[in-house]
């Protein structure tokens, strides 16, 4: 099932909301909306212990390239963190709205990334995943997910989508960065409620980091441990979240369906045991967030058979598959997407990587080439000039603009 795939007509227009309704009943019937806030207060204190261990070693190790290390662990740290204010964000420790509020801003603080901005913008992925025009996370300008948005590219970013499934993974070291500067984009038009909380939390922990790493590493060091820490973040949050919904159906703008349909049909499970629970957050159980988003993490791993079972019984496709095959999926289908764009690479990855380092070279090569020109017009126009100089030289004296001109000339 891949995303080029769009929802049947016959399913679109079927209500089936007394479905979700006896699913709901089951559910609740074996205790799986209830808190779990135990296992959310051992997850914070286990995830402070790894922070407050990040930090001393940071401060033990010094101006020392070992710091690269200490960079890749924090990484690790600064995603378990977003985990919990993602599930903050969604209810799911306490049924406070300002409990959690108040541990999500907490988070945000800590990962650097606006909990307000993300909040607005998440749920409005949950109320319509892979929906044209309804979900932010498929409007990405350097990722195309169907053919018609690769067909609207431009730029650079055409030339991203042609080559998207090389460019991926790569990409993915910008995201910490770009969920950074979406938050800070936000504050600046406005678009957040409380904006000085959201200010302080977001610039004040900013520059401590900032003061910290130039203060205790040399210049060199402290680029190269902020590009290190905040690049894999970046890939760690990519790759948590990219076998969600991506290679999923897409629903078609204009077209509706219900809850149970909506969310199933357009969400992807990653098998595994609880260690994949633990390195993905709990998202792997993906179509049992989306139907139930305030249901705790670790009951979602008990609620998985009980959907299964319940789509199997009532003919609606529930897919699941290895975390490789996910990644295989989702790259198959960003490949798919940007076909059109690359004419003769056409179903050869060899032959698209090829055509990749070629128009890499090409854009490398194309700038060099046209400094050679100017260097070449600019040498032959001064021998030329020096050559007509010496002539009149003999003749009877040697006028310097003449000179002038033939460098002029050759540029």
């Amino acid at each position: 099932m891949t995303s080029t795939h769009t929802v049947p007509d016959a399913t679109a227009q079927v209500p089936r909301g007394s479905d979700f309704a006896r699913l709901t009943r089951e559910i609740k019937a074996a205790g799986l909306l209830d808190r779990r806030r135990g296992y959310y207060l051992l997850r914070m204190a286990v995830n402070a212990v790894l922070l407050a261990a990040a930090a001393t070693l940071f401060a033990v190790l010094g101006d020392s390239w070992w710091q690269v290390a200490t960079a890749v662990f924090l990484a690790v740290v600064s995603t378990q963190l977003a985990f919990i204010g993602h599930d903050a964000g969604h209810r799911q420790i306490f049924r406070s709205r300002r409990h959690n509020d108040l541990v999500g801003h907490l988070h945000g603080g800590l990962t650097g990334i606006s909990y307000g901005w993300w909040v607005a913008k998440h749920n409005r992925h949950h109320a319509n995943p892979n929906h044209e025009d309804e979900d932010p996370d498929i409007e990405i300008h350097a990722i195309a997910f169907s053919r018609a948005q690769a067909a609207e590219k431009r730029g650079v970013h055409r030339w991203i989508t042609k080559y998207q499934a090389f460019l991926f993974f790569p990409l993915l070291l910008a995201e910490a960065a770009v969920l950074r500067l979406s938050g800070l984009m936000a504050l600046w038009r406005r678009e957040l409620r409380n904006p000085w909380r959201e200010a302080a939390l977001q610039l004040v922990p900013a520059a401590a980091y900032l003061v910290a790493v130039f203060l205790v590493l040399s210049p060199v060091k402290a680029l190269v441990f902020i590009a290190v820490h905040q690049g894999l973040m970046g890939v760690y949050l990519g790759c948590s979240f990219a076998p969600n919904h991506k290679g999923m159906p897409i629903i078609a703008a204009g077209r509706r369906l219900d809850h149970l349909h909506k969310q199933v049909l357009t969400s992807r499970n990653v098998t595994g045991g609880r260690w994949v629970d633990a390195l993905l957050g709990g998202l792997n159980h993906q179509i049992e967030h989306h139907l139930y988003p305030h249901m705790p993490r670790p009951n979602l791993r008990r609620a998985q058979p009980l959907v299964e079972d319940f789509c199997a019984r009532h003919g609606i496709p529930y897919s699941k598959t290895t975390m490789r095959r996910s990644y295989a999926q989702v790259l198959r289908h960003l490949h798919g997407a940007g076909e059109p764009l690359r004419g003769s690479c056409t179903g050869s990855p060899q032959r698209c990587l090829s055509g990749l380092v070629d128009d890499l070279q090409g854009v490398v090569e194309e700038p060099v080439e046209q400094a050679g020109a100017r260097r070449g017009g600019l040498e032959g126009g001064a021998e030329a000039g020096h050559r007509d100089g010496a002539g009149q030289g003999r003749g009877g004296g040697v006028r310097a603009e003449q000179v002038g001109q033939g460098v002029r000339r050759g540029r």
